[in-house]
């Protein structure tokens, strides 16, 4: 590699550490520095930011949002709920199944908060160790994006391979390799997880904090409060419209107008539905039009964007101007052992705590590189590595709701409750997507 060429990925290093460190929309305001200094010092020419993305989630979460804003969320966290306390012996395995098909179908982990506590009143009053449940399902409700038809993710996948003009890419293959990998593998988390970390009856720590009165005795079911009055119609024509996405991605002869010669491409597709589908939201549950921008999905969304308008702007840039370079230095490695791309986007998930970020900032790489796109949509569940290093929120939540104190981070920190779970679900995920991929393309 050139001396410039190191050094403009000092640049791009620096950008994405910078935007680690304030998390949140830095992400995309220091990957926006970066390639200022990029263009400024290297006279880079920058390309095309990812509007398509953007746009595509953009439409998903003001649906998403109006759901929220309508009760809907409430309505699904309800089911889930019902679910994981009909069945609590085996709380450790319907716990994550339930996080997962939940953020599956709202396209967010968020939904797995208010479950948090229900996970763990379910386990500790049935004598479960609140740790083994807490954990997979925690890891579970992340997995379940790169297999979502509405995540943000799933978005930057579709947005890629409609730029390289991999148009025989999309929704539908995701879907196909995606959904089966990540089942498998939360299954497999949770297999491993009921058998992490002693008894309950066992556990000396525990039971000397109960004897000292620390660990509060579980907690009768309380009555809830009322849903919304529209929260179950609203959910219910949020799921219309995701069902409306996976139809037409597996079917693209659905999007063929006539006299076209070929199926409009599904990220206008997603944008066109996803935004009529909070328009006829707002129209029959007649919700508060200013509650929506309140909502914690809108934040998170508009986050997700100005993340990755910056950062994969910046890492789209850098890769155009120095793929020269770069394949031919790392080519026939990827070529030979492809696989091996999915330690580069687990540790870049590690930093950047975002599946979405981390999809567009080095899955154009992978691309470049050759790997074929069967393999790359089997490795998308290794951007699910955020949990590598403790501080996510969903991942402090999950300690803090467990109040017997199993669910923790240990002296070394990196010994903590998510790591077995999460490098287990990820790794298998991905292997199982390898095997798949190859089996059906």
């Amino acid at each position: 590699m050139t001396v410039a060429t190191v050094l403009q990925f000092v640049v791009v290093l620096g950008a994405i550490w910078m935007g680690a460190r304030s998390s949140g929309i830095g992400l995309g305001l220091w990957g926006a520095v970066g390639l200022m200094v990029l263009v400024g010092a290297f006279g880079i020419s920058p390309t095309s930011p990812p509007v398509d993305v953007m746009l595509i989630i953009l439409a998903v979460i003001m649906a998403a949002s109006v759901m929220e804003a309508a009760g809907g969320i409430d309505f699904l966290v309800r089911i889930a709920e019902r679910i994981i306390r009909a069945n609590p012996k085996y709380v450790t395995v319907v716990a994550p199944l339930t996080t997962w098909t939940f953020s599956f179908v709202a396209g967010t982990g968020h939904i797995v908060y208010p479950l948090l506590p229900v996970i763990y009143e379910t386990a500790h009053r049935s004598g479960i160790r609140p740790e083994r449940p807490m954990a997979v399902a925690t890891i579970a409700s992340q997995q379940a994006i790169t297999a979502s038809p509405v995540a943000a993710a799933t978005a930057a996948m579709i947005g890629l391979f409609a730029e390289k003009g991999l148009t025989e890419w999309g929704l539908r293959e995701i879907l196909l390799v995606c959904v089966p990998a990540t089942l498998v593998g939360v299954l497999a988390a949770a297999m491993v997880s009921m058998v992490l970390g002693t008894e309950l009856k066992d556990d000396a720590e525990y039971q000397a904090r109960l004897a000292a009165g620390e660990v509060p005795a579980p907690q009768p079911i309380t009555t809830q409060a009322p849903l919304k009055p529209a929260a179950k119609l609203s959910a219910m024509v949020f799921l219309a419209g995701v069902a409306l996405v996976v139809l037409f991605g597996f079917f693209p002869e659905l999007r063929v107008l006539p006299g076209a010669k070929g199926p409009l491409s599904m990220p206008i597709i997603i944008e066109i539905l996803m935004m009529s589908v909070a328009a006829i939201m707002l129209l029959v549950t007649r919700v508060n039009v200013d509650d929506v921008p309140k909502t914690a999905t809108l934040r998170a969304g508009v986050v997700a964007v100005i993340g990755i308008f910056g950062l994969a702007w910046l890492g789209d840039s850098f890769i155009g101007a120095n793929k020269d370079v770069i394949v031919p230095a790392i080519g026939d490695w990827a070529k030979v052992a492809p696989w091996t791309f999915a330690f580069g986007l687990f540790f870049a998930s590690v930093l950047l705590y975002s599946q979405a970020a981390t999809t567009r900032a080095l899955m154009p790489l992978g691309v470049a590189l050759g790997i074929p796109p069967q393999f790359l949509i089997a490795m998308f569940p290794s951007v699910n590595g955020y949990f590598f290093i403790p501080t996510y929120g969903s991942l402090i939540a999950a300690i803090n709701f467990d109040l017997s104190g199993t669910t923790r981070i240990g002296r070394y920190v990196l010994n903590h409750s998510f790591m077995i779970p999460g490098l287990v679900a990820t790794s298998v995920s991905v292997a199982t997507g390898l095997a798949i991929a190859k089996m059906i393309f």
